[in-house]
């Protein structure tokens, strides 16, 4: 029976120490420079390679913004129930 006692306070000891083991946490230190963007640069949309997406049905000449605008003219034309039902 003492063993059995024994097993049970291990066990319990251990699960405790597990749990505290997850209560830990490292100091989250970012260093910032003075002047400077260390994110992702932006880009126009317009930019953008027309096919660089799966998803794109939409086709415009890169670097041209009156054809970028046109296609997204287009494609929000398609997506408006009103027109598509006359």
């Amino acid at each position: 029976m003492s063993s059995v006692r024994r097993l049970l306070v291990a066990l319990a000891a251990i699960a405790a120490l597990g749990g505290l083991a997850g209560c830990g946490e490292k100091d989250q230190i970012v260093l910032y420079q003075q002047g400077k963007y260390q994110g992702k640069p932006d880009t126009k949309p317009a930019d953008n390679d027309p096919g660089g997406s799966l998803y794109t049905t939409s086709k415009w000449t890169k670097g041209d913004k009156a054809s970028w605008e046109a296609a997204i003219k287009s494609r929000n034309q398609n997506q408006n129930e009103y027109t598509r039902a006359n």
